[in-house]
């Protein structure tokens, strides 16, 4: 059973994945642009599977479960390992 936050992510997941897949059917030609989609729009889809099946937060490489705080701002958050490479791309610490 999911938690209320847990309801939200899959509604507000549910949604980008739509307009994803709106923005492909939109796309006139297949650029750069488009391989960036399709790829999120998996992200997104399996994100999705797992929040339906319970696994949602976990750590697909350990098991662990993922910071929830990054949870909400990277909904499709993979792994332990790609929350501490995150840190690469910005410039103050995302955890205290």
């Amino acid at each position: 059973m999911m938690n209320a936050m847990q309801e939200k992510m899959l509604l507000e997941l549910r949604q980008t994945k739509s307009e994803l897949e709106q923005s492909l059917i939109n796309k006139q030609e297949k650029d750069w642009l488009t391989d960036l989609i399709e790829e999120e729009l998996r992200d997104v889809e399996a994100a999705i599977c797992k929040l339906e099946a319970g696994r949602y937060g976990q750590c697909e490489i350990s098991g662990e479960l993922l910071p929830e705080d990054l949870l909400q701002m990277i909904p499709t958050l993979k792994s332990i390992k790609d929350s501490k490479n995150l840190d690469v791309f910005y410039k103050k610490p995302l955890l205290p």
